[in-house]
């Protein structure tokens, strides 16, 4: 339940309008609903900001389907991440109305108009797309807008710099990179916009499956900016629409 919906039943009880008994029973999951297999976390949102979110990854299709429908009942919106291609089959034969990015390996029920912040998307290269694509999902969920600016990474350094009056245009900055992932670096240094940067797994041998990526940008010569683990845009995404929710309030 997001702290709005809270807030209007709470002043539609007070008016009058909604009775004590049948408020209480729009409360009667709060703050989870026991499915069996998972507790489905309904006060997440008003204790955070930031509703629950299925982890696809590790469950049946059945299970991640179930976790999303229950979600979107109780709130009009759901996010599943990792989802494999036999959920999505699942889902969508379910759901028609669900939205399957395949790129990003999200389902998506319900829409959430933009009311925070704008948010640019940087990827170094084309590989790093399917990152990509997981965070501005996520960031659209949560009421960001996003602007995509994929394949901008230093081996051409001119394909940065030239996005760097589109990049002041937005609030904040995701940029994803694997290799040495030296577009974190080079990014802080050209833009006054706080960053969040997210190794990807992409790269040789010599990469670790993004360990180098990872270790590049924690050690970034350009102060400030913020690292998330190896591959995560949905974590990326989910600290901006913190920053944003604070800047909010």
């Amino acid at each position: 339940m997001a702290p709005a919906d809270l807030r209007r039943l709470l002043e539609r009880v007070q008016a009058g309008d909604v009775d004590v008994e049948a408020a209480i029973q729009a409360l009667a999951d709060l703050p989870f609903r026991d499915l069996g297999y998972a507790k489905i976390d309904h006060h997440r949102q008003l204790r955070t900001g930031i509703p629950e979110v299925v982890f696809g990854a590790g469950k049946t299709p059945a299970e991640t389907v179930g976790a999303l429908q229950e979600l979107h009942a109780r709130s009009g919106l759901a996010l599943a991440t990792r989802v494999s291609e036999e959920t999505a089959a699942l889902a969508t034969k379910k759901l028609p109305e669900v939205r399957h990015n395949d790129r990003a390996r999200t389902l998506v029920l319900g829409t959430l108009p933009p009311t925070r912040a704008r948010v640019g998307v940087l990827t170094g290269g084309t590989s790093d797309a399917p990152v990509a694509e997981e965070a501005a999902v996520t960031l659209e969920v949560l009421g960001c807008e996003v602007l995509r600016l994929p394949d901008v990474g230093v081996a051409g350094l001119h394909r940065l710099t030239s996005q760097r009056s589109t990049m002041e245009t937005c609030d904040a900055l995701i940029v994803i990179a694997g290799m040495e992932a030296a577009l974190a670096s080079a990014t802080a240094g050209l833009t006054t916009k706080p960053i969040v940067a997210v190794p990807t797994s992409v790269g040789y041998g010599a990469s670790f499956g993004g360990l180098a990526a990872l270790l590049g940008m924690l050690t970034s010569c350009a102060p400030g900016v913020t690292v998330v683990n190896i591959d995560n845009g949905f974590g990326a995404a989910c600290a901006i629409a913190r920053i944003s929710l604070a800047n909010d309030d």
